[in-house]
């Protein structure tokens, strides 16, 4: 599968043996494979007038990954005109369409960043800044250079050039920069597309637009100006800060981080300090001349006054329970409306535990294998011109889904219930119809979700029946209720994402006598609202405004990483608490929402040619200047109550006591040499006491034990999957029962 955007990756050398594949018209294309020779590293030539192509002149068509340049390459190519080449382990493609020569090749995400102009990288301000090679500014990139020479050279004999990276604004600042820093070009065609389908593909080619999408290019590139003005630069401030103070930890912050963090500690402190309140509810029990049990709820509800509650329970005691109304109606239940990014993370959170960022990432994946549509969308709305009919054949040929979908297709029309959503480059997500093959548990879940998200918004409302009694004992008011599900409707293709269970009560007529079994208070008090979990973080800075449906799930990411927050349940450590109250005290305006919203809103009115870039850029670096002023002159005292908090959050890692020496604690630990993480006694090296962990996850203290050894349990969080508990005692018999229930089942199963 391919990598997330932002985070590119070497492209694997491709295999050597011929294959044949499929072209876009349906047709065997044989791909030729022919060498290139290798430049060799001393030879001082110029790339320029290198050919690397069969072609003396033709179009070059740039996409946004190697696996979306062969998509691209198979669907426009003629028959047998596909070849498949290499320079320097690096993919292109030679084709015709319509007898029209094309080079097709591929940038690897972002080949350019933005980087500081000299300077010292803990100095602050910084807005002297200029794009470079992505290899320049980071570690491990220097394959990016590869793909910049390569496209170089395929410029050099380009009659024109067309670029097919995502149609988002991330897409076309990676092509604007190829444009002009690569190819050294001022303007290039453009293709829109949502899906990786070879006919949209086909069409998007032939009604590609002559230039570049110029107000969201203008757009992507404030994006990333002011992003770096403001992470960059409050970044280096908190870390200079600490360091001040004596201490040395990297943190971080920005536009949207800081207010997102702001959230989090505020709900923490909201829960903090909720006092609980305490309320009664009273039930009747009665039997049915049928003799079926009736349990009702006082009509009040919740009492906040034990008296009344015990007064009203005293009246009901002393009545015989009658049937004041029963009555049955139907209501409908519409569907679902099309997924947006920020609905899928939801659903994906709820039914498999999987993270946004996660989610986002699988989205992508399945986008590039031309399985879905572009995920990064804000539309909850679906087009006809998508072709519903085609779609819906395409999936009745999978067996999973064939059934349903041929069910859908016997409709006289096809109507999707839609929501308000929009967005102006993408519909919302939906399936292409095209069958999946070796997808690993989580990508075809996620490929389920959306498949049957689309199907269901073209079911009929679900009918429910809903069924309410009234019983009245000695004035005093109960209320019996319960549903069903008459009729499954847009449910049945929701399956088994629609939950619902029905509630049946016992029938009742009108003015029936029932026999009173007894009248109950239950005390209850008042809950404060739930922490966070990842999903719900992210629909609510998606309700607030703020951040982008590209780059919500990132932020929050990030602030698990800077040990701002943890927990499934979202918890701000005492570092991130302390980090909001310093900057509350001393730089207020950096966690400021409505600031924040505010130039979401301008960069919203730049893409849509409402607004210069240059006014933009001018107005955030006066913001972010007077928010560095504010720390220059309180550097020092912001510094010191960081470092006490971030020594509180490093104590937050102690697991328990140490059961072997019984003096120590047991901490989680990172190995210099291997940077492997252990548990190990912090009474090192009188006890040298350690424990294995799982690698590549995050562990918590959990303040439990375990209920077989009673050592302490640690929680251990691991990239899309389920969290779960674990004793790290490696002797703990509860280890052995696990073997015996596996043992079990293998032998019952045989």
């Amino acid at each position: 599968m391919p990598a997330k955007r932002k985070k590119t990756e070497k492209n694997s050398s491709e295999k050597k043996t011929k294959k044949k594949k499929t072209s876009g018209k349906g047709k065997s294309v044989k791909v030729k494979k022919e060498k290139t020779t290798k430049s060799k590293s001393t030879k001082k030539t110029s790339t320029t007038k290198k050919n690397i192509t069969s072609f003396d002149s033709y179009e070059l068509i740039i996409a946004e990954k190697p696996k979306a340049a062969s998509r691209v390459a198979f669907a426009l190519a003629d028959k047998g005109t596909l070849k498949k080449k290499s320079w320097e382990g690096i993919p292109y493609y030679e084709l015709k369409f319509e007898g029209k020569p094309i080079v097709v090749a591929s940038a690897v995400g972002h080949l350019f960043t933005l980087m500081e102009k000299g300077g010292n990288k803990w100095s602050y301000p910084v807005f002297d800044v200029e794009w470079v090679s992505t290899s320049k500014a980071q570690k491990n990139a220097s394959y990016v250079n590869k793909y910049i020479k390569l496209l170089k050279l395929l410029n050099s004999r380009a009659s024109e050039v067309t670029i097919a990276t995502d149609y988002d604004i991330e897409g076309e600042v990676i092509g604007l920069n190829v444009v002009r820093f690569a190819l050294k070009r001022e303007d290039a065609n453009r293709m829109k597309f949502s899906t990786l389908t070879p006919e949209e593909l086909r069409k998007s080619y032939k009604n590609k637009s002559k230039t570049l999408d110029w107000s969201q290019a203008r757009a992507g590139e404030t994006r990333h100006l002011l992003d770096y003005y403001y992470g960059v630069n409050v970044s280096r401030a908190l870390t200079s800060s600490i360091k001040r103070a004596g201490a040395f930890k990297v943190l971080s912050s920005g536009r949207v981080q800081g207010p997102a963090l702001k959230i989090i500690v505020d709900r923490e402190e909201e829960i903090k300090n909720f006092k609980p309140e305490k309320y009664w509810q009273v039930f009747l029990k009665a039997k049915t001349k049928n003799n079926e049990i009736v349990e009702a709820q006082h009509k009040k509800g919740n009492f906040k006054d034990k008296k009344k509650a015990e007064l009203s329970k005293s009246n009901a005691e002393k009545g015989k329970p009658v049937v004041k109304e029963y009555s049955v109606t139907e209501s409908k239940v519409y569907s679902v409306v099309p997924f947006d990014l920020t609905s899928l993370q939801m659903e994906a959170y709820r039914n498999f535990h999987i993270t946004p960022k996660r989610t986002l990432e699988i989205a992508q994946n399945l986008y590039i294998e031309g399985l879905t549509s572009y995920p990064r969308t804000s539309s909850q709305k679906l087009p006809f011109s998508l072709g519903f009919k085609k779609i819906l054949t395409k999936l009745s040929e999978q067996d999973k889904y064939s059934a349903l979908a041929k069910k859908l297709l016997s409709k006289k029309k096809l109507i999707p219930h839609e929501g308000k959503k929009t967005d102006s480059a993408h519909p919302a997500i939906y399936p292409t119809g095209m069958k999946p093959k070796n997808l690993d548990e989580q990508h075809m879940k996620v490929y389920d979700l959306i498949v049957k998200r689309f199907m269901s918004v073209f079911g009929e409302p679900a009918v429910k029946e809903n069924v309410k009694a009234t019983i009245d004992s000695n004035g005093e008011l109960f209320i019996a209720s319960g549903s069903r599900l008459k009729e499954e409707g847009w449910t049945e293709y929701y399956r088994p994402y629609y939950k619902f269970t029905d509630k049946i009560i016992a029938k009742m007529d009108e003015g029936e006598l029932l026999n009173l079994i007894s009248v109950s208070i239950v005390e209850k008090e008042t809950k404060p609202k739930p922490r966070y979990t990842q999903a719900s973080l992210v629909a609510d800075l998606t309700k607030k405004n703020l951040g982008t449906k590209a780059t919500r799930a990132q932020i929050v990411d990030t602030l698990f990483k800077r040990k701002y927050v943890r927990g499934e349940k979202i918890e701000a450590t005492e570092l991130g608490i302390q980090a909001i109250k310093t900057l509350l005290k001393y730089s207020p305006l950096l966690l400021d929402e409505k600031l924040t919203r505010h130039f979401e809103e301008e960069l919203e009115k730049i893409r849509e040619g409402k607004k210069k870039p240059e006014d933009v850029i001018k107005e955030a670096k006066k913001v972010v200047s007077k928010i560095l002023d504010q720390f220059k002159n309180n550097e020092l005292s912001i510094g010191k109550e960081l470092r006490e908090a971030n020594k509180n959050t490093s104590k937050e890692k102690i697991v328990g006591k140490c059961p072997v020496c019984g003096v120590g604690n047991l901490v989680v630990r990172h190995s210099k040499k291997t940077g492997k993480q252990f548990i190990a006694c912090d009474q090192y090296p009188k006890c040298k006491t350690t424990f294995s962990l799982p690698q590549n996850a995050l562990i918590l203290p959990t303040n439990e034990k375990c209920q077989y050894c009673g050592w302490p349990l640690v929680l251990v969080i691991r990239k899309g999957k389920r969290p779960w508990k674990m004793c790290f005692n490696p002797n703990c018999p509860g280890k052995n029962k696990g073997k015996e229930k596996k043992e079990s089942k293998q032998n019952n199963k045989e």
